[in-house]
């Protein structure tokens, strides 16, 4: 008999881990619109960031916090009721890191041009590799402009875009540094907030809020902006966590939801009995006063989509340059090149449309508000929507690790969903634009206008626009008509609408903004009516050399 081998575990073929890798400077598409929407962005800062982002050390944190996920402990040892909710230290590290850099405040403690772009370049850099914790970060950054112009802008606002963390549950006057939730939504109602139940009642200088929310997203916070009822219809209330002088508001967190992703975030159901509220803005006004932080929070939900697509083509990639298979290696395999460049593609354009709607942020004028408000909801559908296809593609790319929790792509398909579903999913999405259309028709013309700056650049543009604006036109004449049948009949077609609004976008973005053979690969494999949805499926004509070295 022959002698054994010493051993059958010599590990081949495999990449080597995808760590210490500097995330900013290797995100092509990220740097070049930095450049372009945020000229005077502090670059040594997201160098910074890119590279601590990148380290073996944070990526291990992300695992861990994913792992080692929230723990609910509704009383203490003695039988009181404490609500609290437990994290892995290394949570409270990222959240730490991530708010340093004022990835929620930036855009706020330095307004002006660039700002919001700057800023979401910082957020999605941090969201790239840990998404979780991006949640409370987001709902932190979007609830400013609710309480700014209202009696307490004074004492939480400075708190709120303090660069600081401090995640103890104490009197909020004792912090310099506060965090943010939201609690909208009641198991009754979802999207529709009017069927809310929970009320409010007058008390002194607050109100008592009794009722209950379905969905409560980040219940450490220190603060919540909570919609309930008064007289004169739905209301928003400032509900804290900790009373002024130290004692515990009535805030009974029944569960953490057991979800599909998300896993490091703690999202909650909780009682509201004998809880005090301070009104943010007009009774009866819940839903204007909100609307701007829904605004933000659909802004962030892009941005993390897009972040969530650059670690997966980025994960794809790495493994294709570093896996041989058939005698070759497997970005040299013309299938693999046609779905890697693929990827990019789709990541390129959600990054530079995520970059302008972005940069549209800092412009206050009447028409950078109508447009960005039409924008935002037409690239938060699209660009969320592709973000779980997208995930699973570049999954398939490693075989069976990518099927596997020991790489951060399986993480990813699983939390990609919640941005789609999260601050409206795709069907509220498509009704709220057709309402904007219907309501606000600069909107929709402002968009088309944008649309019109890329005329000329692109042949299939041109064809493309000149029908697009035509079926915009129709659905604008239809909900004028108020012709109930006709604007039943334009909803059952509206995602059609949005889709192909949301490529317009996507389009014309890019050929005005982005290097030239990613804004004509894009109109040739995206605009075109024949065009493929399966990645991969690239028609003659496109780049694919540039996409995969920008990969």
């Amino acid at each position: 008999m022959g002698a054994f081998p010493e051993t059958t575990h010599t590990v081949q073929n495999q990449a080597e881990p995808r760590v210490n890798i500097h995330e900013y400077r290797k995100n092509q598409a990220l740097v070049e619109a930095v450049a372009t929407y945020a000229p005077n962005a502090a670059t040594a800062t997201l160098d910074e960031i890119g590279e601590h982002v990148g380290t073996e050390a944070f990526q291990h944190a992300a695992e861990i916090v994913n792992t080692h996920t929230p723990v609910l402990h509704t009383h203490d040892r003695w039988g009181h009721r404490i609500d609290h909710v437990e994290f892995h230290s290394a949570y409270h590290d990222i959240m730490r890191e991530a708010l340093s850099y004022g990835a929620h405040s930036f855009a706020w403690t330095h307004a002006g041009a660039g700002a919001n772009a700057e800023r979401a370049a910082r957020f999605s850099l941090f969201a790239q590799i840990e998404p979780g914790h991006a949640c409370p970060v987001s709902m932190t950054h979007a609830a400013v402009p609710s309480l700014m112009g209202t009696e307490l802008e004074e004492f939480w606002v400075p708190k709120l875009t303090n660069t600081g963390y401090d995640p103890r549950l104490i009197d909020p006057a004792e912090k310099q540094a506060v965090t943010f939730g939201m609690a909208m939504t009641e198991k009754q109602g979802g999207s529709d907030v009017r069927a809310n139940t929970t009320s409010a009642t007058p008390c002194g200088d607050h109100y008592v809020l009794t009722g209950h929310k379905w969905f409560c997203s980040a219940p450490q916070s220190d603060a919540f902006l909570v919609l309930a009822h008064l007289p004169q219809g739905l209301s928003c209330f400032l509900v804290p966590r900790v009373l002024p002088g130290g004692e515990r508001n009535p805030f009974f967190i029944q569960r953490l939801k057991n979800k599909l992703g998300n896993k490091s975030n703690a999202s909650s159901e909780i009682e509201l009995y004998g809880t005090r509220g301070w009104l943010v803005g007009e009774p009866g006004r819940g839903v204007h006063t909100i609307i701007e932080m829904v605004a933000r929070t659909r802004l962030d939900c892009v941005i993390g989509s897009t972040a969530g697509m650059r670690q997966s083509v980025a994960e794809a990639a790495w493994h294709a340059h570093n896996r041989s298979v058939f005698g070759t290696k497997l970005i040299d395999q013309p299938l693999m090149r046609s779905v890697v460049a693929d990827l990019q593609l789709e990541s390129e354009a959600a990054t530079w449309t995520m970059m302008h709607l972005a940069a549209a942020h800092d412009d206050e004028s009447s028409e950078g508000k109508a447009f960005r408000r039409i924008a935002t909801a037409i690239a938060k559908y699209w660009i969320c929507k592709r973000g779980p296809g997208h995930a699973y593609e570049a999954l398939e790319c490693l075989g069976g690790n990518g099927y596997t929790e020991d790489f951060p792509l399986a993480r990813r398909y699983r939390e990609q969903p919640v941005l789609a579903v999260w601050e409206g999913s795709g069907n509220v999405i498509v009704l709220d634009v057709l309402r904007a259309m219907g309501r606000d028709p600069h909107s929709a013309k402002h968009l088309m206008a944008f649309f019109e700056s890329a005329l000329g650049i692109n042949d299939l543009y041109d064809a493309r626009y000149e029908a697009l604006a035509a079926d915009v036109q129709q659905a604008l004449n239809i909900l004028s008509s108020q012709d109930a049948s006709a604007v039943a009949g334009l909803q059952r077609q509206g995602r059609v609408l949005v889709e192909q609004l949301a490529l317009m976008l996507q389009a014309a973005v890019l050929l005005n903004h982005a290097p030239r053979e990613v804004a004509d690969a894009f109109a040739l494999a995206r605009l075109a009516r024949d065009r493929g949805w399966e990645y991969g499926a690239l028609p003659d004509g496109v780049a694919i050399e540039a996409l995969l070295e920008r990969a």
